[in-house]
C-alpha cells in the first residue's frame, strides 16, 4: 500500500532563546539553525523512515527546491511537488531551554497548491491507500472528498486548529488525530466529544501524559515514555507519521501507537524538525 500526503513544506528557522518572548520584548538568541519542516513534510519523513511508501503532494517556491530535494533524500516520492512563482512557506521557531516552543508561520506556497497537481497524484492512488491531510494547505475538502470516493483511508491531523475546516472534512474521515486543546476546541464547536465523532478512529495526544485512542471498542489509553525533552517541535508530526506508517504496513492500531510513542519520545530529545526524525531501526532499538 502507500501513503499520499497533501502536506505543507516549510523552511524552519529555529532560534534558541533563554525564554519565550513576552509582548514588546526584544531578546538575543543563543543559537540559530535552518531545517526542513512543515507538518506535512515532517509526517512524510516520519512515515518514510517508518518504512512506508510515501508520496508527497505539495508546493514550494524556487527558493525552496532544496526542501523538495531533501524529502527525496529521505525516501519520499516528490514527483507531485510543484515549484511555483511564490515564496516557500517559512516558520520562525523559538525554543527555550525546557524544549517549549513558539512559532510564527508564513504559509507561502503551501496555500497555492494547484488542483491539477492533486488530481495527477490521485490518479495513481489505489483503493486501500492512505490519504493524509493537515491544516496548513489548500484543497483539503477537495482532497478528502476525492479520497473517500476512491476508497482511500482518509486521515486528518487537525493542526493548526480551525473548527470550520475540521467540520468541512469530518464526513469524509476514517482517522482523526488532534491534541487535547484541539479536542476541547472541537467539542465547543460541535458539541461532540472524541467518542461521539462520526469517525472510525480518533486519537487525542496528551503530550507527556501519552495518548487516548477512541475506536470501535471504546477508549484506550497509552502512556508516554518518560524522557528529558530538549525540543518538542515536530514530535506530534513524528507520532502521526509513525502511526499511519504502522497502519499502512498492516500493524494493529495498538502496535502502531506503541511504535509511534517510542518515535516521538526519541524526537523530543533532539533539536530540529524533519532532519532529525528517528528512523525505524532507532525506534526498534530504543529501550524505554
Amino acid at each position: 500500500m502507500a501513503i499520499w500526503n497533501l502536506g505543507s513544506i516549510n523552511v524552519d528557522i529555529v532560534f534558541s532563546v533563554p525564554h519565550i518572548l513576552e509582548p514588546g520584548e526584544t531578546l538575543s538568541s543563543t543559537g540559530r539553525e535552518i531545517f526542513l519542516g512543515g507538518k506535512g513534510a515532517n509526517m512524510s519523513v516520519a512515515a518514510a523512515r517508518a518504512a512506508a511508501r510515501v508520496n508527497h503532494i505539495g508546493a514550494v517556491g524556487k527558493d525552496g527546491e532544496w526542501a523538495a530535494d531533501r524529502l527525496l533524500e529521505y525516501g519520499v516520492d516528490t514527483r507531485n511537488i510543484a515549484v511555483l512563482e511564490t515564496d516557500t512557506a517559512q516558520a520562525i521557531i523559538m525554543v527555550d531551554p525546557h524544549g517549549e516552543n513558539a512559532i510564527v508561520l508564513h504559509p507561502g506556497a503551501n496555500v497555492e497548491i494547484p488542483q491539477t497537481v492533486l488530481q495527477t497524484a490521485m490518479a495513481e492512488a489505489q483503493t486501500g491507500d492512505w490519504l493524509v491531510l493537515q491544516n496548513e494547505t489548500n484543497l483539503q475538502r477537495t482532497a478528502a472528498s476525492m479520497g473517500k470516493q476512491m476508497g482511500l483511508n482518509v486521515a486528518y491531523a487537525a493542526a493548526p486548529f480551525d473548527a470550520d475546516r475540521v467540520m468541512a472534512v469530518l464526513p469524509y474521515l476514517d482517522f482523526l488525530i488532534l491534541n487535547a486543546v484541539e479536542a476541547e476546541q472541537l467539542r465547543e464547536a460541535t458539541g461532540q466529544s472524541p467518542d461521539d465523532l462520526p469517525v472510525r478512529d480518533v486519537i487525542v495526544t496528551l503530550g507527556a501524559d501519552g495518548a487516548d485512542w477512541y475506536g470501535t471498542s471504546g477508549k484506550q489509553h497509552f502512556d508516554a515514555i518518560k524522557v528529558e525533552p530538549v525540543d518538542t517541535t515536530g514530535a506530534g508530526d513524528t507520532f502521526t507519521g509513525y502511526v499511519l506508517a504502522g497502519l499502512d504496513r498492516g500493524m494493529t492500531m495498538e502496535q502502531s501507537i506503541e511504535q509511534a510513542t517510542k518515535a516521538s519520545a526519541l524526537m523530543v530529545t533532539r533539536h530540529g524538525t524533519a532532519d532529525v526524525i528517528p528512523d525505524l531501526s532507532e525506534v526498534l532499538a530504543f529501550q524505554s
